[in-house]
């Protein structure tokens, strides 16, 4: 059964589309204008070993912004949709992942309820390239509220800003990764003592 979701979301401020496939191969095309988060998701795809097409053209000439927020939502309905009905996966994920002198601790519940918790350092650089480093969070915020999971995000500490926002990514990929993942000896089987998720 074929695991693959596809989005459009068009609004006057941005044209996405989003397809993903979670039984892929890490195969990464994306586009978005704004070259940091371009380098992003393509950790997510590779280290998620999802098949990830992204295509943002947004409105670049006022800030990256709306860009980055709607590429996120539309990531997070597009994965949500290929989660499909969640029988037999493992549900739950986690991964901690050192980037240097930075760490990303990840920890993911594919509940249907949409919640984040999100820790990184103080004082970071603003700005990488052309992304506002406050945007992190925001992202994670959109594909939360749009995959419907429970995330929890901590770096406990790091300097570098690239790093910082790096190691969340990769770490939020396998963890994605783990949770999506078929459990051969769940089979059939809802991860739900509720019978719904």
């Amino acid at each position: 059964m074929s695991r693959v979701g596809r989005v459009e979301r068009t609004t006057k401020e941005t044209s996405v589309v989003v397809e993903i496939d979670l039984d892929g191969t890490g195969k990464v095309d994306v586009s978005t204008g704004v070259g940091f988060y371009d380098h992003m998701l393509d950790q997510l795809g590779r280290h998620g070993l999802f098949d990830l097409t992204v295509k943002t053209d947004g409105d670049l000439h006022i800030d990256s912004h709306h860009t980055i927020e709607d590429t996120a939502l539309a990531l997070g309905a597009a994965f949500k949709q290929a989660l499909g009905d969640k029988v037999g996966i493992y549900r739950f994920g986690n991964c901690t992942v050192p980037l240097d002198e930075s760490l990303a601790q990840v920890t993911v519940d594919l509940s249907g309820r949409p919640y984040l918790v999100h820790t990184e350092p103080e004082n970071m650089a603003p700005m990488i390239g052309s992304y506002d480093t406050t945007m992190t969070r925001h992202i994670l915020e959109s594909f939360v509220a749009q995959a419907q999971i429970a995330l929890h995000v901590h770096v406990p500490y790091g300097r570098n800003a690239h790093h910082i926002v790096e190691c969340q990514f990769k770490a939020l990929a396998r963890a994605l990764r783990y949770a999506s993942e078929r459990d051969p000896r769940a089979v059939g089987i809802l991860p739900s003592t509720k019978g719904a998720l």
